[in-house]
């Protein structure tokens, strides 16, 4: 018994798989030129999810600082108009 400790020391089983993916990086860090304005819907609309929430920091790749200003740029756009507020309801 203790020969087979010795021989094999993970334990057996199926080993998981790794993925590895590509760590995301700030668009509006890396491009100086890009800038958020509520005014321009059509940015904003790649960090609104088909729900109509917010897409958070972790999914958008953006830094802290430009995800507080994303936020409050679609907040403020929501207000006027310029973006939905929630998805469109589907009639039945």
């Amino acid at each position: 018994m203790a020969d087979e400790r010795e021989r094999s020391p993970r334990p057996s089983g199926p080993r998981k798989k790794r993925t590895f993916q590509r760590r995301k990086v700030c668009r509006f860090c890396a491009d100086k030129a890009l800038s958020i304005d509520y005014k321009e819907p059509r940015t904003l609309r790649y960090f609104i999810s088909e729900r109509g929430k917010i897409v958070p920091r972790r999914i958008s790749g953006n830094c802290s600082a430009h995800q507080r200003e994303i936020s409050e740029a679609i907040k403020r756009a929501r207000n006027i108009a310029l973006l939905p507020i929630a998805s469109a309801h589907v009639a039945q």
